[in-house]
């Protein structure tokens, strides 16, 4: 796997990653029962995105480090996938 392969699978991985533990121990205005005039309850309460970005980046290092072995280590590819999933086609008899 070359570098700019990584880089762009690592990229993807990170954006996903962060929106799955974006929601992740998010502390909201109505949880704290302090509602700042103007902003809906469900508003979070201070900010969070640093512990999002450190979660995503964690997540994305254990998953590209599970790839990377896979690929690299085991030499799996992307060719290979179909060798390891069975054939879904249907069987069309008349």
């Amino acid at each position: 796997m070359n570098w700019v392969l990584f880089a762009a699978l690592f990229f993807v991985t990170w954006w996903l990653a962060l929106f799955v533990v974006l929601p992740f121990s998010l502390r909201t205005q109505d949880d704290d029962q302090d509602v700042t005039l103007g902003t809906v309850s469900s508003a979070p309460r201070g900010p969070h995105m640093l512990r999002a970005c450190i979660r995503a980046t964690i997540v994305t290092v254990v998953v590209m480090g599970i790839l990377y072995g896979l690929t690299v280590g085991l030499g799996f590819s992307f060719d290979d996938i179909m060798r390891v999933m069975p054939d879904f086609t249907p069987d069309v008899r008349h």
